[in-house]
């Protein structure tokens, strides 16, 4: 299998993660690359850099607004006196159609959702070059590839268009999808990351020409929490184009690949002709988030049901944090893919 890597998408180097409100060593740490280059090597993949397309397919679908801020606000961020290293917000407006403040504090609280996604000196090179990657993998599947890896690290199905949250900053899924769509393709997102792509619901929430489909822990209870529920089924034209399966904390390899049943039976019924995995590897039984029970050999099951839907994959890399099993997560993954 072909795969897509940056090596400048190791600029970003979070040090901040607040959980419970207690401050601790972020887990989405730029040696995740290293753990899954080798991991994706063992299943044969052989890795090349991606084109640069510019800002164009990006801006599709985040605002310019919102671009500007990503490129420039640690710059200013630095010129106050006593900030932090990183970018964290600590105010929040009590509505998206808020006022658009002046000041650098106000506008990290209007662009960034929670306090997981840290903006340091090299977080906009690595979040623009893990955008690359995936709209490289996506031009390798429009020139015939049958499926491709894009290892895109920070991830990006929590960022909205013009929101960055959980780790994530550029949305590479929805960028990759957007693409397909705009080169003919039909695309669907299939997100079987363990947290619910917020981000990219909301992208296309009113849309009907991408399909998106989200596997994830029951949100009541679990990050991102005001997303991702059942009810969730689109707006507007998009009504029916969104399919939400929120599963029990706990879910098992049996129980998750009965509900992707049901959920490729709803890719099939889009007649998608591409699909855009978004792969998280933290549904693992021993990742820290703890979120869902699936095995090592669970993964392959998963890659082998999805590609039984016989269509192009372009396979962009969300969550799966540092643990002895994520290297051989992502090996099963993709080996069962190829071997389906």
């Amino acid at each position: 299998m072909k795969a897509i890597l940056d090596e400048r998408q190791r600029a970003h180097d979070p040090k901040m993660f607040m959980a419970n409100g207690t401050m601790s060593p972020n887990p989405e740490q730029p040696r995740r690359i290293e753990v899954l280059s080798e991991a994706a090597k063992a299943a044969g993949c052989s890795f090349e850099t991606p084109t640069d397309h510019g800002l164009g397919p990006i801006a599709a679908l985040h605002s310019p607004e919102y671009l500007v801020f990503l490129e420039t606000i640690h710059t200013r961020w630095s010129r106050i006196e006593g900030a932090s290293d990183e970018v964290i917000p600590n105010i929040h407006p009590d509505s998206r159609t808020a006022c658009y403040p002046r000041s650098a504090v106000g506008q990290a609280g209007f662009h960034q959702a929670d306090t997981s996604c840290p903006i340091a000196a090299g977080t906009w090179t690595s979040a623009y070059w893990s955008a690359q990657t995936a709209l490289s993998a996506a031009d390798a599947v429009l020139a015939g590839e049958r499926s491709v890896y894009a290892l895109s690290r920070p991830p990006g199905h929590h960022a909205f268009a013009d929101l960055a949250g959980g780790f994530c900053f550029l949305n590479n899924s929805g960028i990759a999808a957007e693409a397909l769509l705009k080169a003919g393709l039909r695309p669907a997102i299939l997100d079987v990351d363990v947290h619910h792509g917020n981000g990219t619901q909301g992208i296309f929430y009113q849309r009907r020409d991408v399909l998106t489909v989200s596997l994830h822990a029951d949100p009541a209870r679990f990050y991102p929490f005001f997303w991702g529920h059942a009810e969730e089924r689109g707006a507007g034209e998009g009504l029916g184009y969104n399919l939400n399966l929120p599963l029990p904390r706990g879910t098992n390899d049996a129980d998750y690949l009965t509900a992707l049943d049901t959920a490729l039976a709803r890719v099939r019924a889009f007649g998608a002709d591409v699909v855009v995995v978004a792969l998280g590897l933290d549904a693992h039984e021993n990742d820290p988030f703890k979120g869902f029970r699936v095995t090592t050999p669970g993964f392959a099951r998963i890659a082998a049901a999805i590609a039984g839907l016989g269509l192009p994959a372009v396979i962009v890399q969300e969550g799966g944090y540092l643990q002895d099993d994520l290297g051989p997560n992502l090996t099963s993954f993709l080996s069962g893919y190829q071997d389906a």
